[in-house]
C-alpha cells in the first residue's frame, strides 16, 4: 500500500466522519476534500474540477428542479389526498397505493423528497383510521428505497453506471431498463409488508390513541355551514383597490367580504401572500374571499370594485388549505 492510497483512504474516514457528526456543513466537506486532493497533488486542477462538467452531475440538479416543480404545483400534495380518498377504510389498500404511488413519484424526484411530503399524510391517515403509525411508515420508507430501481434517473448510482459504460464504448441502459427489476421488488416488497405488517410495531406500542383526531378543513366547512361562501376575485388594472391596504378599504364593513389569502405573481408563478390590515393590493393580485354576508350581492361587488370571478377549484380554497387554513378557536371567559 503506497503513501498516496493510505492518504486517500484517510480523507474518507475523515470526510466519513464529519459527515456523520455533521459538525461541518456537507457541502464545506466535499468541496474541503476537493481542495487537499489538489493542494496534495494526488489530483490536478483540471481532474479535480472535471466532475462537476459531468452530465450526471448536470443531470441531478435538473432533477432536483424537477421534484421542486411537483412540489410547487401541488401535484404531489394532490397524490396524496387522493391517496387518503381512494384507500377509504381499508389498510390493505392504502398500504399498496401508498407503496406504489411513493415509488412511482421517487422515479422521477428525490426519494427522500417524497417521503418527506408522505410522512404528514400516514400520521393523518394511521391517526383517522386508529392504527400504529408504524405499519405505515416502514412500508413508507421500504417503497422510498425501491424508487431508486425503478428508472435510470431514479438515484445517481444508476446514472453513473450508465455514464461509465458508455465512456468505456459499452451501450448503456435506456431510461426503463431498470423499471421491469424494479417493478418486480416492488411487488415483492408489497407481498413482504402484507405479511409482516402486523409485526412492524411492538406490542406495547400497539394500542392507538381513541381521542378526538384532528378536525379537517372539511368538518370545519361542513360544521359551521360555510359552503358557498367562497370566491376568488381578480383585481382588474382599473380597480380601486390597487395601492390601498386592506385597512383603508373596509371590505369587510361595507360588502361583508374577508379577505383570507392573495394570490400575487412571482417569478413567473403565482404564490399565496399572508393578509393583514395593512396588506397593499397590487395589480394582477387574485383575492381568497369569504362572503360572511349572504345578503351581500356579489356582481354588485364585483362592479364596483372592477373585480373578475375566477374558477376556484374545490370549496372554500381547499386546493390552497396548506398555506390559507383554517382553526377553530375558543374564547375562555378571561378574554
Amino acid at each position: 500500500m503506497n503513501s498516496e492510497l493510505i492518504w486517500v483512504l484517510c480523507l474518507l474516514a475523515g470526510a466519513i466522519y464529519l459527515f456523520m457528526t455533521n459538525k461541518v456543513r456537507m457541502d464545506v466537506v466535499a468541496l474541503g476534500v476537493v481542495i487537499l486532493f489538489v493542494l496534495s497533488n494526488t489530483l490536478t486542477l483540471q481532474e479535480a474540477l472535471a466532475g462537476f462538467s459531468d452530465p450526471n452531475v448536470i443531470l441531478i440538479a435538473a432533477l432536483f428542479v424537477v421534484g421542486e416543480g411537483l412540489v410547487r404545483t401541488g401535484i404531489a400534495y394532490q397524490v396524496g389526498d387522493w391517496l387518503v380518498k381512494v384507500a377509504g377504510n381499508s389498510e390493505t389498500r392504502l398500504l399498496v397505493l401508498l407503496m406504489v404511488a411513493v415509488a412511482t413519484l421517487g422515479a422521477v424526484m428525490s426519494s427522500t423528497g417524497v417521503v418527506a411530503i408522505f410522512i404528514p399524510v400516514v400520521l393523518s391517515v394511521a391517526n383517522r383510521m386508529e392504527i400504529p403509525a408504524g405499519r405505515l411508515m416502514m412500508p413508507l420508507g421500504f417503497a422510498g428505497l425501491i424508487s431508486g430501481m425503478m428508472t435510470l434517473v431514479a438515484t445517481p448510482p444508476n446514472m453513473v453506471v450508465n455514464s461509465e459504460m458508455m465512456r468505456h464504448g459499452i451501450h448503456g441502459f435506456t431510461f426503463f431498463s431498470f423499471t421491469p427489476l424494479g417493478a418486480l421488488i416492488l411487488v415483492c416488497g408489497l407481498g413482504y409488508m402484507l405479511l409482516v405488517r402486523g409485526s412492524l410495531v411492538r406490542q406495547e406500542e400497539s394500542g392507538v390513541s381513541k381521542g378526538p383526531g384532528r378536525r379537517t378543513l372539511r368538518d370545519l366547512i361542513r360544521d359551521y355551514r360555510l359552503t358557498g361562501r367562497a370566491r376568488r376575485l381578480g383585481l382588474r388594472p382599473d380597480s380601486p383597490l390597487i395601492g390601498h391596504t386592506l385597512d383603508e378599504l373596509q371590505l369587510r364593513a361595507r360588502f361583508g367580504a374577508n379577505v383570507i389569502g392573495v394570490e400575487r405573481w412571482r417569478k413567473f408563478r403565482r404564490v399565496m401572500v399572508p393578509v393583514s390590515g395593512i396588506s397593499e393590493f397590487q395589480a394582477r393580485d387574485v383575492l381568497l374571499i369569504d362572503m360572511s354576508d349572504p345578503g351581500v350581492d356579489v356582481r354588485h361587488f364585483c362592479s364596483e370594485a372592477r373585480l373578475e370571478p375566477m374558477i376556484l377549484r374545490g370549496e372554500y380554497f381547499s386546493d390552497q388549505a396548506r398555506e390559507v387554513g383554517m382553526a377553530e378557536v375558543s374564547l375562555i371567559p378571561e378574554s
